[in-house]
């Protein structure tokens, strides 16, 4: 026990470290900008337009300009992952005094994820791309689950198991150790649902070819869009002498056309809430007059037989 709670407290410095990074780069990385519009288009599917929003940790899921087109009546409480990313999120979101938006629309609520949030107060929870970067996700379908009302619905996206699995293969020939944490399978995610009390979950996954010219030009962008949190990483400082012997084991990456190329396996949710059921026992009380209300008349009719009334 005592190893497992070390090997998490580690986990959670490599996410801060890693949202640190993150919030220095202008703007949510370009990928998550892609599945963000890719995960707004959905929305259209759904009959109910949901007029209270909770857009969890927006700033890093860059959905903010396709959520408001999807949703242009809604009304948004924006949940970031610490007070940095929500400064950043208000400078942000601050419209200017000359738009007609000053004027027509509210401003966006911005919270930490740590605060509580009204239960049964949205509509529609929309994350984009947050996910793999929870350590406990199934606490954070419980607090989803809570803080939608009745027939309110959720939406998520992010990372599949299948994502870079080309550069698994290479850190293993090598022996590197892994070069990310393990992300959860997408049917996993739905059983977690249906357990934080969700009904109907749907999951699907989509597979996204990426390429780059060079060993140097994949690394970096990885950085950009996250880092390696896995508990077994490596411990300590890579040396340029590794860095070097990596890129060129990475050189078995290249496609026909002289690319390097990766997978990123892209997972999506959706979710209701349904109306609490009764629990199984629970007496059901119907009223006498409701109970005749509900039964044939058995008055005679003048002609003598059984009427039904």
């Amino acid at each position: 026990m005592p190893e497992r709670a070390i090997d998490q407290k580690g986990v959670q410095g490599q996410l801060r470290r890693l949202l640190r990074r993150q919030q220095a780069a202008p703007g949510g990385p370009w990928l998550h900008a892609e599945i963000a519009r890719r995960l707004a288009g959905r929305l259209a599917l759904i009959r109910h337009r949901p007029q209270r929003v909770i857009e969890w940790w927006g700033s890093l899921g860059a959905s903010a300009e396709v959520l408001r087109a999807a949703c242009p009546d809604a009304s948004f409480r924006v949940v970031e992952p610490d007070a940095d990313w929500a400064a950043l999120a208000r400078r942000q979101r601050q419209a200017p005094w000359w738009t007609a938006r000053r004027w027509t629309a509210p401003a966006d609520e911005v919270v930490v994820a740590d605060q509580p949030l009204p239960p049964a107060g949205a509509d529609l929870v929309f994350s984009n791309m947050a996910l793999q970067a929870e350590a406990d996700p199934p606490a954070l379908f419980a607090r989803w689950h809570q803080a939608l009302a009745v027939e309110g619905f959720v939406m998520f996206s992010g990372l599949g198991p299948d994502t870079g699995k080309e550069l698994r293969a290479v850190y293993a020939a090598a022996g590197f150790g892994p070069p990310s944490a393990a992300f959860v399978d997408m049917h996993d995610l739905g059983d977690m649902l249906v357990h934080a009390g969700f009904a109907d979950p749907v999951m699907d996954q989509e597979t996204l070819t990426l390429t780059w010219a060079s060993p140097a030009a994949l690394l970096g962008e990885l950085r950009g869009l996250g880092g390696n949190v896995a508990p077994d990483r490596a411990p300590g400082l890579r040396t340029p002498r590794w860095r070097a012997r990596l890129e060129r084991a990475m050189e078995a990456l290249r496609d026909r056309d002289g690319r390097l190329r990766l997978s990123v396996e892209v997972a999506y949710g959706h979710a209701f809430k349904a109306a609490p059921r009764p629990a199984r026992g629970d007496a059901a009380r119907v009223g006498l007059e409701d109970l005749r209300a509900t039964l044939p008349s058995r008055r005679a009719a003048p002609d003598g037989t059984a009427g039904l009334g």
